[in-house]
């Protein structure tokens, strides 16, 4: 398929990895098996659908716990985040499309015949036993990940598209999610400041309260410490500068990582490969 690339990774007895971008449409798709934990607390700009090939896949989104079983659908809007383990000794394996919003919102729009607010995307469900979405995706991705070539690819897109319509919302609900003003005044001081040294006592001061209350009033409102949010702000801003063919040294200074092998040690825990081999991934560029 012209302008995709695959990567694989393993090394492990317990998980292997087999990943590919599509250059033309921005897709990435990734087919993977785990056993025991798989991946750390993370989010994506993509839109994510995918399917439980084999084994029972358990993970937190949306603050609740699911569990897909072979044959479930799994669909993850933009920013929702989201780990994942195998709670049985057999493992995992699953198969997922990692969709551009852009790409995703043009083809709602194509398919709307260009409705006002048709070309956004949520979804009703996490999980759904759907069971023509999920050979909707199982088509989309054979096509993307088999380098099927551009006219396979397109057609089981259309596809996909269609079924995803199907059990989409228009626009998307936006969940009432608590904001206090004093986690909103410190979530837009690591956004600010995302590639600075900033300590709780800095961070603190902004919000207008103590360390302690803050720690807790921002694990309550967002689900995630203080730190553990400015990682995930520094690994999306990372994974979309290495997409760019950017150096990973570069990139880990560019974001507010310590060194290469710091930003190393955080990306492979939230997404299983190295920074240097989603670079290759995306854009062919050398070590």
């Amino acid at each position: 398929m012209g302008g995709a690339h695959n990567q694989g990774t393993g090394g492990a007895a317990d998980h292997w990895l087999s990943a590919r971008h599509d250059r033309e449409t921005g897709i990435e798709t990734i087919r993977a098996h785990f056993k025991g934990h798989a991946y750390d607390p993370h989010d994506h700009d993509d839109v994510l659908v995918g399917v439980t090939e084999q084994g029972v896949q358990r993970f937190r989104c949306r603050r609740e716990l699911h569990t897909s079983t072979p044959g479930n659908v799994i669909l993850i809007e933009p920013g929702e985040v989201h780990d994942g383990h195998a709670p049985s000794p057999d493992g995992f394996t699953y198969s997922m499309l990692y969709l551009p919003q852009p790409w995703l919102a043009g083809r709602m729009g194509q398919l709307a015949e260009g409705r006002p607010g048709q070309g956004s995307l949520g979804f009703r469900r996490t999980l759904d036993r759907d069971p023509g979405l999920a050979t909707a995706i199982t088509a989309a991705f054979g096509a993307l990940h088999g380098g099927e070539g551009r006219l396979a690819r397109d057609l089981a897109l259309d596809g996909l598209v269609v079924r995803l319509a199907g059990v989409a919302r228009h626009p998307p609900q936006a969940r009432p999610v608590r904001q206090p003003a004093d986690v909103a005044r410190a979530r837009d001081l690591l956004h600010a400041r995302m590639a600075e040294d900033v300590g709780m006592d800095e961070l603190a001061a902004a919000a207008g309260t103590d360390r302690f209350r803050l720690n807790r009033r921002f694990r309550q409102a967002v689900g995630l410490s203080p730190h553990a949010y400015m990682v995930r702000l520094r690994l999306r801003a990372a994974r979309a500068l290495l997409a760019t063919g950017m150096a990973p040294a570069a990139v880990a200074a560019e974001v507010g990582f310590a060194d290469q092998s710091h930003l190393g040690r955080w990306f492979r825990r939230a997404y299983r490969m190295t920074p240097a081999a989603y670079r290759r991934m995306c854009t062919d560029v050398p070590d």
